[in-house]
């Protein structure tokens, strides 16, 4: 079983956590004998969080609460508060997610809350645009490292910029392999294109019984 643990935080951008979390809360595309995933939001306190959009989240847990294992994934999303230094602690825990061999997942403001605490520094990764890290996180030295892509997978490490959501979704799925190969091409194809050529290749490949 994969536990995914959501930090949630004030001003969190919804749209970047969309797709992902849709699929993974939902299950809807898994394939058959998928392992199960289980879903916690967590933030410094079980205090309300008010996001980008205006949406109440309460979270379920702190982060004392948070078990680092090999099946363990932390999102972390964009948000324009990564600044406050309250948040250098999930930074810390992050560190101890990949430092275990447990898997990261950050965008957009994230990426340059990583960066500024050395994480990028020697590993393939992306966020905002080349410079981005350089203008926000005065300690980031990984600048060697950028790849100038929307999304940019790194073993455990999975890094996007905020307007490679959809990607970075495909990614931390292919990661957790709970699609089949050709539901996963076919999901991010639709999602990409609109083409409803893709969505009826979708619903083929699932196991019977689980068409929407």
């Amino acid at each position: 079983m994969f536990t995914i643990y959501v930090y949630v935080l004030d001003a969190l951008a919804d749209w970047e956590l969309g797709h992902i979390t849709a699929e993974l809360y939902s299950g809807r595309f898994f394939k058959k004998d998928a392992p199960r995933v289980s879903f916690k939001t967590v933030s410094l306190t079980k205090e309300p969080i008010r996001t980008m959009g205006g949406l109440t989240i309460m979270p379920d847990y702190t982060m004392e609460d948070i078990v680092v294992s090999e099946t363990s994934m932390l999102l972390l999303p964009g948000a324009d508060t990564w600044s406050d230094p309250k948040h250098g602690a999930i930074i810390e825990k992050a560190a101890g997610f990949l430092s275990f061999g447990a898997s990261v997942c950050a965008i957009c403001g994230a990426t340059a809350a990583l960066a500024d605490a050395g994480l990028l520094d020697h590993r393939p990764h992306t966020s905002n645009g080349a410079g981005f890290l350089e203008m926000v996180s005065p300690c980031y030295k990984g600048r060697s490292f950028y790849v100038d892509k929307p999304s940019v997978a790194d073993g455990n490490l999975i890094t996007a910029g905020s307007t490679g959501a959809l990607l970075w979704a495909k990614q931390i799925i292919e990661y957790l392999g709970v699609f089949e190969a050709d539901s996963l091409k076919a999901w991010y194809d639709y999602f990409s294109t609109g083409k409803p050529e893709h969505f009826f290749a979708l619903m083929q490949t699932l196991p019977s019984g689980t068409e929407n």
